[in-house]
């Protein structure tokens, strides 16, 4: 049977679920109930967090942080993380985002973790608690290949990212077959810094293109140091599927995938209107 816990602090159920290979935590729900409600979860312990620092955010610096049990809902709600709104709209409907978690939404199959990818462009890290120790901070990109290996141990405390020091230099664009909730065909997120009219050191994830949100290192190295002109765009586009492993699901084929991703880097690098 399943049972459920609560605990008070974000160290005491980091010591239960490292001491319980049956324990789950559940932060908003949206993914071990479903499998609770479709039979795959059974047995175990369901560990519920109340401590106030899971859901709080720090957004007032230069850097953020955001607990793992913080909506998408309360993403939407501050002012001071506008940029990600984007990101944040495309999880669900109303009734989702006022439950889906920046926790959760790591740990979130393709073609769903769309958050995550906004993340993976923002360099973030994600802090780890492991047992009743201290938390440590381990790059996103790290964490997600780790992920599927089951080789992540802690808790997901939260993350943590530099704020873009010009929000208009962020992007993120998530491409759907139905408007405005319908799951990802594949998103993109793009971090492009300009320093004299040229992309300094930019960072470009997908999301659906992959097991995991992938870092877009080809076109990372043709944007790099250039204006972002139609040369440097069609080069982008041309290194587009660098590292791609899409696969066919129910809402797209990877043919399909690997087609209209390049056409819409293209559309997302010159601005042009979703």
């Amino acid at each position: 049977m399943l049972g459920v816990r609560s605990c008070a602090t974000i160290a005491e159920a980091a010591g239960i679920l490292s001491g319980d290979r049956q324990a789950v935590l559940l932060g908003g729900g949206t993914l071990v109930m479903r499998d609770v409600n479709e039979g795959r979860l059974t047995e175990g312990t369901l560990v519920r967090i109340t401590d106030p620092a899971f859901r709080q955010m720090s957004t007032g610096g230069p850097r953020i942080e955001l607990g793992a049990g913080v909506t998408m809902a309360q993403v939407l709600a501050s002012r001071e993380v506008a940029f990600l709104h984007p990101a944040a709209r495309a999880i669900g409907g109303p009734a989702i985002r006022t439950m889906a978690t920046v926790g959760g939404n790591l740990f979130a199959a393709a073609p769903y973790g769309d958050f995550t990818v906004a993340l993976l462009a923002l360099d973030a890290q994600v802090v780890l608690q492991a047992g009743y120790g201290s938390g440590r901070g381990v790059p996103l990109e790290e964490f997600l290949a780790g992920r599927d290996r089951g080789s992540v141990s802690g808790l997901v405390a939260g993350v943590q990212f530099s704020r873009p020091a010009n929000q208009a230099e962020f992007h993120f664009r998530k491409i759907s077959r139905v408007k405005p909730k319908g799951i990802s065909v594949l998103s993109i997120a793009a971090h492009l810094p300009l320093q004299g009219g040229r992309a300094a050191q930019p960072r470009i994830a997908y999301g659906a293109m992959a097991p995991t949100p992938i870092r877009a290192r080809g076109v990372e190295r043709a944007l790099d140091g250039k204006a972002l002109d139609a040369a440097a765009i069609q080069a982008a586009r041309q290194a587009a599927l660098e590292g791609c492993r899409p696969a066919t699901d129910a809402i797209a084929s990877e043919w399909y995938r690997r087609e209209v991703l390049p056409i819409h880097l293209g559309r997302l690098l010159a601005g042009e209107p979703r």
